[in-house]
C-alpha cells in the first residue's frame, strides 16, 4: 500500500511550480476567485463574492491536509520564476488500499489557455504514480467542460467513460455528468 504523504512537495518543470499556499497570497486568490463567472460555475460551492477571510480560510485548510487530516492535499500552482499564484491543485487521497487518488484543479481566467493547468497536472501525476508509488490517478470534470477534459487528455489520461448524474450544481440546481478520466502508474 503506498503512503500519503505528510509534507508538501516542491515540484517544478521550469514554467509552473506548486507550492503551498500563504496567507500572503490572499489577494491574488480574492481576484482569481472573484468576477469569473466561468470558475464561480465549474467551481459550485466556490463562494461568491469571495473575500479575504475566504482566502485566508484556505491557506490553512491547505495546510491541514498535509498533516494527515482530511484526505485532501492542495498546492498553489504558481509561476516558476515570479511565485505569482495562477490556480490550485490537488489531490484526494481516497483509497490508499488500493492506491488510488484523484486530481482536481482551477486555473485563474488571466491564466488560461497557456498550458498552465496540463504541466501542473503533468507534476503531480509525476510525482503521485512515480514517487510516491500510487497506482491510479483519477480525474473527474464536467462533461460540459469542455477545457477540462482538454486538460486530462493532453496530461496523458485515458477517458474511460461518463459518470451519469453525479452531483447537482449548487448554482443552478442542475445535475450534470462527469467524465471519468485515468492515468496508470505504468503510463505515467
Amino acid at each position: 500500500m503506498p503512503e500519503r504523504p505528510t509534507r508538501p512537495p516542491d515540484l517544478s518543470d521550469g514554467v509552473v511550480r506548486l507550492r503551498p499556499w500563504r496567507h500572503e497570497d490572499a489577494p491574488a486568490l480574492v481576484e482569481a476567485c472573484n468576477g469569473d463567472d466561468e470558475m464561480a460555475y465549474w467551481l459550485d460551492r466556490l463562494p461568491q463574492p469571495y473575500t479575504e477571510g475566504d482566502a485566508h480560510d484556505y491557506a490553512d485548510f491547505c495546510t491541514v491536509g498535509w498533516r494527515g487530516e482530511g484526505v485532501e492535499t492542495s498546492l498553489c500552482i504558481a509561476d516558476a520564476e515570479t511565485g505569482e499564484p495562477l490556480g490550485s491543485s490537488g489531490i484526494f487521497w481516497n483509497d490508499p488500499e488500493a492506491g488510488v487518488a484523484e486530481i482536481g484543479y482551477w486555473v485563474s481566467r488571466t491564466a488560461r489557455g497557456r498550458g498552465i493547468a496540463t504541466r501542473a497536472v503533468q507534476l503531480w501525476a509525476a510525482w503521485t504514480l512515480g514517487e510516491l508509488g500510487w497506482e491510479r490517478l483519477e480525474l473527474k470534470a464536467d462533461t460540459r467542460n469542455a477545457a477540462s477534459c482538454r486538460v486530462a487528455e493532453r496530461a496523458g489520461f485515458t477517458r474511460e467513460g461518463v459518470i451519469r448524474s453525479a452531483r447537482e450544481n449548487a448554482r443552478d440546481g442542475k445535475r450534470f455528468d462527469f467524465a471519468l478520466y485515468s492515468l496508470l502508474r505504468r503510463e505515467a
